[in-house]
């Protein structure tokens, strides 16, 4: 930090050995007093707003290099960390200090690739292109700027370019999670599939959780038919405790293609029981219940069965058959729903027990 300080108002060096020991609470009791007896003071606001930054008291920090800003204007360091503290919350505040960066360090790449990330977050793509690749030109090593300038031109199908980008940066760091990533997402998104397989493999070598990537090369696998790389690819997820719905539902799509209809069933069970929250049980429960109470006893029936389908809960069979035999009058239907709940019922409260000796005796098989 290139900072001014008054050593009579407080002691520089105790301040930077807070500072590189990390003691930053230690380095804010020590200045607050201080600054507030000479807000003034250019040294004590820099160093105030780095232990608050750091101290992740952005407020404190924000108003420490505002002020700084009023007495330098051109304080690289303020308008940096102005930049980091706005850059979420504040995009458009935070796009006038990437810009006065910008200016006044027109050969730093950073600032350039900070201003594009901002133009790309608000949308405006042509400029951040424009922005990404100045920052491209002065850093092409920079995995920051590769990354941010290849998704840029994916989503303008530029993927050629990409992968000429991605080949360069990769040349000198083969292992780089990011880079592997980006050239997996590049070989999916262009339909390249076989593209996929060097890159994807090394992300599956080094144990990278890329649930995004991983899932793309699976599908690249898929869709060049090796439908058994597909599933090792899955395996290799689920064994990284990826363990998303979209992971076995992939999986099972590809034992399907290998006639292997009971493994895809099971893991078809377990992408279902994913898929749908428990409390989603609750709800058929009550939409059923309503369509009862206005007297749509179909559409009762139906709630309850698609209910029994996903939760397997043997009493949603018993309130069908109720329905059918007491509302309905189908007693043909309602004989179907008993029987079926007689074959998996547990009763175990005193309710369930009496609905269960009602059915059986009623309905049970002579």
């Amino acid at each position: 930090m290139q900072l001014t300080a008054k050593t009579s108002l407080y002691d520089r060096v105790a301040v930077l050995n807070y500072i590189q020991n990390q003691e930053y609470e230690e380095a804010i009791a020590y200045l607050a007093p201080i600054l507030q007896a000479d807000s003034g003071n250019s040294g004590l606001l820099g160093y105030a707003g780095y232990s608050y930054f750091m101290d992740e008291d952005y407020r404190a920090a924000g108003d420490c290099y505002r002020r700084l800003l009023t007495i330098d204007s051109n304080n690289i360091p303020a308008l940096h960390y102005l930049l980091l503290i706005d850059m979420n919350e504040h995009p458009a505040d935070a796009l006038g200090y990437a810009s006065r960066l910008v200016r006044l360090q027109y050969d730093r790449a950073s600032w350039w690739r900070m201003l594009g990330e901002l133009l790309a977050r608000t949308n405006q793509r042509d400029s951040a292109m424009i922005c990404y690749d100045q920052a491209y030109a002065l850093a092409p090593r920079d995995v920051r700027t590769i990354a941010g300038l290849a998704d840029l031109l994916m989503g303008s199908k530029a993927f050629d370019r990409v992968d000429t980008m991605l080949n360069a940066a990769m040349a000198l760091d083969s292992l780089n999670p990011t880079l592997n990533k980006l050239a997996v997402r590049s070989a999916y998104l262009s339909q390249r599939y076989a593209r996929a397989m060097l890159p994807g493999e090394r992300l599956v070598r080094s144990d990278e959780p890329a649930v995004q990537a991983l899932t793309w090369l699976a599908l690249s696998y898929y869709d060049l038919k090796a439908y058994h790389d597909c599933i090792r690819v899955c395996e290799h997820m689920l064994n990284l405790g990826l363990t998303q719905e979209s992971v076995y539902y992939y999986e099972a799509r590809a034992w399907t293609k290998m006639s292997e209809y009971r493994k895809s069933d099971s893991l078809l069970r377990i992408a279902l029981t994913i898929a749908i929250a428990p409390t989603a049980e609750w709800y058929y429960d009550d939409l059923a219940s309503n369509h009862e109470s206005l007297h749509e006893y179909r559409e009762a029936v139906a709630s309850y069965d698609t209910a029994y389908y996903l939760f397997r809960d043997p009493k949603v069979l018993y309130a069908c058959g109720r329905i059918c035999e007491t509302e309905m009058k189908d007693l043909g239907k309602a004989k179907r729903y008993y029987l079926k709940y007689l074959a998996v019922a547990r009763p175990v409260s005193k309710e369930e027990k009496e609905a269960y000796a009602y059915v059986r005796r009623r309905w049970g098989k002579k």
